[in-house]
């Protein structure tokens, strides 16, 4: 995990696609932000997926940007936002919420048990994933970057 790097520019490449989703106050965020998510995947050309490859790269992106936000309802008071941002080779998602946490993996995982899988989920799944913080400022971002899915 880095929980450092901040994105370079140039990192998103000349034309970056972005979308972001305002959450603070919102009922029902983790199905908003799958649909949310799931419209810019279709917009971009995702989906409808045409591989099972490409379908398993959206599915996967659906399941931790529901990890991310479910996170910061669990551990926070909730997510303050949603921003999508995709490039031909990276999809990142960033999730910020105003909780003083630090989200890490449990260790050891134990796959038998209940609850407490979702940042071992995003780092099994993601490229890389980290924690931004702004000094002076509450809150978080958590980030997390997944592959985009082969032409």
């Amino acid at each position: 995990m880095s929980t450092t790097r901040q994105p370079q520019p140039g990192d998103l490449g000349p034309e970056p696609r972005e979308r972001t989703l305002a959450l603070f106050g919102a009922s029902g965020v983790v199905p908003l932000s799958r649909d949310f998510t799931r419209q810019a995947l279709h917009d971009w050309g995702w989906l409808p997926a045409s591989t099972a490859d490409r379908r398993a790269a959206a599915e996967d992106v659906l399941l931790v940007v529901s990890e991310l936000v479910t996170n910061a309802c669990l551990h926070t008071e909730g997510p303050e936002g949603l921003r999508v941002s995709c490039t031909a080779k990276v999809l990142r998602l960033e999730v910020t919420d105003r909780g003083t946490g630090q989200p890490a993996p449990r260790t050891p995982h134990r796959a038998g048990r209940p609850g407490g899988h979702g940042m071992f989920i995003v780092q099994r799944l993601c490229l890389d994933w980290g924690v931004l913080r702004t000094p002076g400022a509450a809150g978080k971002t958590v980030w997390a970057e997944l592959a985009a899915p082969p032409a």
